[in-house]
């Protein structure tokens, strides 16, 4: 495994100490070709919608991913910041 770049926070695992767990709700129920456009999140169907849940490394990547659920016409319906497990 490569060092941190310096400055960079990391904690005893290893991981970027600003990586966050979060939950997206979005309306219906995902097939299995749009669930492989997130293949870094876990999809579960909730009712009638389907919940993404997990790690994003930073805002950037945060708001990238909010981004790609709407070019693909996904109506986005909440965001949840996870707490630390």
């Amino acid at each position: 495994m490569a060092s941190p770049v310096r400055g960079e926070n990391v904690n005893a695992a290893g991981h970027d100490s600003q990586s966050r767990r979060y939950e997206i709700c979005v309306r219906g129920r995902l097939g299995k070709t749009m669930r492989s456009a997130f293949p870094t999140l876990r999809a579960q169907a909730q009712g009638e919608n389907t919940v993404l849940t997990g790690t994003v490394s930073d805002q950037a990547a945060l708001h990238g991913l909010l981004a790609q659920i709407e070019a693909l016409a996904l109506e986005l319906l909440e965001v949840r910041r996870l707490p630390p497990h």
